[in-house]
């Protein structure tokens, strides 16, 4: 009879062991998940993360910089027009220096636009690089529009376009709305010196 429950205390010692084993290997599941999911930067954190890196130009400026006032704009035009709030714009200058730093800083950035928040709009290639214009938000209400450039010699370039209610369309009649007008990049210091080459 002793043995039986000796036996008994070993067999439920064990199955104790076991549990507690199991329990510690689901948390230490459920942390690394939890710590992968938050490390994930977001397109916000990288821009305030590199505004002071002197590898990087920085800078915000108001839609009324693009200066529509006075351009003859079809309704759809003024209305996508009407819809834009601000920009904010971040290029990497690429010199013979930094090109290990471009390399890590651009493949960071890809990282980010791969997230499934971000839906593509259209991709770009023309003679000055490639690049992909995307957006958050649903199509019916676009809450910013990213577009992301970049150039084997100069760098790479990512413009954050904040509006209220955007939408497709809104891109391609602001695009036809930025050609008729005068605009020559003014008042965007660096960046407009950087994007010109």
């Amino acid at each position: 009879m002793e043995s039986f429950n000796t036996n008994k205390k070993s067999k439920i010692y064990q199955k104790t062991i076991q549990m507690k084993y199991v329990i510690k290997s689901l948390l230490v599941v459920c942390v690394v998940l939890l710590t992968s999911c938050s490390s994930q930067q977001s397109l916000q954190e990288y821009y305030v993360d590199n505004s002071e890196n002197p590898n990087f130009i920085a800078i915000d400026v108001p839609a009324s910089i693009l200066k529509m006032e006075g351009v003859d704009l079809t309704s759809s035009q003024r209305e996508a027009v009407e819809s834009l709030r601000k920009f904010n714009m971040l290029a990497f200058k690429k010199t013979s220096e930094n090109v290990a730093e471009y390399k890590a800083e651009k493949a960071k950035v890809k990282e980010i636009l791969k997230d499934e928040e971000f839906v593509e709009l259209m991709k770009i290639n023309s003679q000055y690089g490639r690049g992909v214009i995307k957006y958050l938000g649903n199509e019916n209400a676009i809450d910013e529009v990213i577009i992301y450039g970049d150039s084997k010699d100069m760098g790479f370039a990512l413009v954050r376009v904040l509006g209220k209610d955007m939408n497709p369309a809104h891109i391609v009649q602001l695009m036809q709305a930025i050609q008729k007008s005068d605009y020559n990049g003014e008042g965007l210091g660096e960046i407009g010196k950087f994007l010109k080459g």
